[in-house]
């Protein structure tokens, strides 16, 4: 019998914060955890569920995640993150469960010393985390529901 997982489930220390939570995320959270005073851009990536999309009216989503593998990718790309574009201090935050309209479903925060750095950083992670993370999306329409990449 598989083992009933308990949110919020994080990852943190001092330069990375990574929360996989069943309750309405914070964008100030991220931010406040991300401020620096050795950098000069912040940056703030937060994704909301949207009512239409491809002409299909949205009632809600649903989040699953592999969790301890998602914790583990998520980590592993902040790290590259961090090294790659120098990113301080680094924020992801990804609900778990339903997400009504307009509710947010991610928040990525990223502090650098520069603007740039902070917009190419968190555009990397976003990017990413779709590409790779195990956190599996179900699109739930009026006429009924589907797991988004999952149907032909």
């Amino acid at each position: 019998m598989m083992k009933s997982l308990s949110y919020p489930l994080s990852v943190v220390d001092s330069q990375i914060d990574i929360q996989l939570k069943a309750e309405p995320l914070s964008v100030m959270d991220c931010y406040n955890f991300v401020v620096d005073e050795h950098c000069g851009g912040i940056d703030l990536f937060v994704g909301t569920v949207r009512r239409w999309n491809k002409g299909h009216e949205i009632t809600k989503l649903e989040f699953e995640s592999y969790a301890p593998m998602a914790l583990s990718e998520l980590k592993k790309i902040a790290n590259h993150a961090k090294a790659h574009f120098e990113a301080k201090k680094i924020s992801i935050h990804h609900r778990i469960g339903t997400v009504g309209i307009t509710e947010i479903a991610v928040v990525i925060a990223v502090s650098c010393k520069h603007r740039s750095a902070a917009f190419d950083t968190c555009a990397y992670l976003i990017d990413t985390l779709k590409e790779k993370v195990p956190i599996w999306k179900k699109e739930y329409k009026v006429d009924g529901s589907y797991w988004v990449n999952a149907r032909p």
